[in-house]
């Protein structure tokens, strides 16, 4: 490997469309203690790229760079990583770090540590030749699958997964899911292949001929209303006006899950109308390391596949304004020259 690097790097944070990405040379970090450097493959490429690039995350380092669906080969290893050979095929995830003692970390719940970092945000991703994470921290990945169709799954999929636990969905029961992008469309495949009745209430007329492909027996606006009464719902649309649809669309007792990491303001609910007779209304933060084991040996078993556009990485940002524009279909993974 050279000492040089091709990176895109958030610049000033801004509409993705004002060229907040910009491509750039960095030098080739080195592994720390405990951490494997990777040649980088392929990156998903996720709305909480975006959402980044465009400040509805305040970057919290200057030129960071995004990306935290990597799959990839370890090429170098710091001091004392041992979990993974050289060669190996290791994934990055957007959980990256977590303190291990506080009293969420002590308890399973390190998805809520107070001290957890990730990639992308407090340190540089995927969206890059090479990228070092804590061994701890990488997933091994199977080398028999295509890189392309892996990827999603890193955040796309370990996210759908916590969100389908969060949304309490009883067994053959009817989920409504509201978005119909990378993350969503996987998430439908596990609640199906596992007997759920599924309803998608998305934009855009390709993600729903997409919902239907994949077994939806509805598909309509963000606004429509399901023709039965729902058990549960997910909202993958980071808009929270669509949140009182998803919550009236609910049978009594039934529960909402929010997946996304940003979400615009939530309108007034009325009480009696939205949330009465025992509805919940659920967030979800991040993921353990045990939700993407868990989830990686069902899909391992599951008929579930991402459905991907390759990305080259000349045109990350356009793929990102694909993403903001709603021109994405399934995921869009970036593929490394190489």
């Amino acid at each position: 490997m050279g000492d040089l690097m091709d990176v895109w790097a958030v610049d000033r944070p801004g509409p993705i469309d004002q060229g907040p990405l910009q491509r750039v040379r960095r030098t080739v970090p080195v592994p720390g203690p405990g951490e494997v450097l990777i040649r980088v493959e392929v990156c998903g490429i996720c709305r909480t790229d975006l959402h980044l690039c465009e400040g509805d995350l305040e970057p919290r380092r200057p030129g960071v760079v995004p990306g935290h669906q990597v799959v990839g080969a370890v090429v170098d290893r710091g001091t004392g990583a041992d979990r993974f050979a050289v060669g190996d095929r290791a994934g990055i995830a957007w959980l990256r770090r977590t303190c291990g003692s506080c009293e969420f970390c002590r308890s399973g719940s390190e998805n809520l540590c107070p001290r957890s970092s990730y990639t992308g945000w407090d340190a540089d991703g995927g969206f890059a030749e090479y990228a070092v994470v804590p061994q701890d921290y990488a997933y091994a990945l199977p080398a028999d699958r295509p890189a392309v169709e892996l990827a999603p799954f890193l955040c796309a999929g370990i996210i759908g997964y916590r969100s389908l636990l969060r949304a309490n969905l009883p067994p053959g029961g009817r989920l409504g899911i509201y978005g119909f992008g990378s993350s969503a469309h996987l998430t439908a495949q596990l609640a199906i292949a596992q007997g759920a009745e599924l309803y998608v209430m998305t934009r855009g007329s390709q993600n729903k001929e997409l919902a239907r492909s994949l077994g939806a027996v509805f598909a309509g606006d963000t606004t429509d209303r399901p023709p039965v009464p729902l058990d549960s719902a997910i909202v993958f649309a980071p808009a929270g006006d669509v949140v009182p649809y998803a919550l009236e669309a609910l049978k009594p007792g039934g529960t909402v899950a929010v997946a996304g990491i940003y979400l615009s303001d939530v309108p007034v609910l009325n009480y009696e109308r939205y949330l009465f007779h025992e509805r919940d209304l659920r967030s979800v933060t991040s993921n353990t390391r045990r939700d993407g084991e868990e989830m990686f040996r069902l899909v391992s078993r599951l008929p579930v596949r991402a459905h991907t556009t390759e990305v080259p990485f000349d045109a990350v940002d356009q793929a990102l304004s694909d993403v903001a524009h709603g021109r994405a279909v399934g995921s869009p993974v970036t593929v490394l020259p190489g």
